[in-house]
């Protein structure tokens, strides 16, 4: 199953809930994910430099498949 369509379960189901301590539950975790971090403010300039070079070299199409660079580290 999807995950919109996952969702749309969800949603049906949370509009036929009678237990506000599970409404309550949910609203905590919404809450809770609300406040979260994001992991990409997270990253070091390193990292955030790395991940901006891969996104690059995908653009200008230097990439291979996976079982051409397994085959390469296989020589290593």
């Amino acid at each position: 199953m999807d995950i919109q369509a996952e969702k749309l379960n969800l949603i049906e189901w949370i509009t036929k809930l009678n237990d506000s301590s599970v409404v309550e539950k949910l609203r905590n975790i919404k809450d809770e994910y609300s406040e979260s971090e994001d992991w990409w403010d997270l990253l070091g300039k390193k990292e955030l430099a790395s991940i901006k070079r891969g996104l690059k070299d995908i653009e200008e199409g230097k990439v291979c498949s996976h079982e051409t660079a397994l085959n390469v580290s296989n020589y290593r």
